[in-house]
């Protein structure tokens, strides 16, 4: 806020406290605690991001390891009945001879 005279940018305006300093020093200090605050909530803002990235992920492995685990379930289960169907069949067929 440099100038003097008539091309003083603060001239048409009326401070409550009479210095045009103090007003300016308010000023001051409301821009910097705004800027710590912007700062503030924008960090806990990036934090609540990547916490929902990293739960969204796992969430995702969770499905991928699910879906893999069942596959391997039903392929033994599958194997189990083939194996005792091939048994039950072997059987049979030695009783007819």
């Amino acid at each position: 806020f440099k100038g003097g005279g008539e091309e003083e940018p603060l001239l048409a305006y009326e401070f409550e406290p009479d210095t045009k300093s103090e007003v300016l020093v308010d000023l001051q200090e409301y821009l910097l605690t705004s800027q710590i605050f912007h700062s503030l909530m924008d960090g806990a803002a990036a934090e609540q991001a990547s916490r929902m990235s990293a739960m969204e992920n796992a969430s995702q492995n969770a499905g991928e390891m699910i879906d893999a685990l069942t596959l391997k379930y039903n392929r033994a289960r599958q194997s189990r009945i083939t194996t005792e169907l091939i048994e039950i069949i072997s059987g049979a067929a030695a009783l007819e001879d």
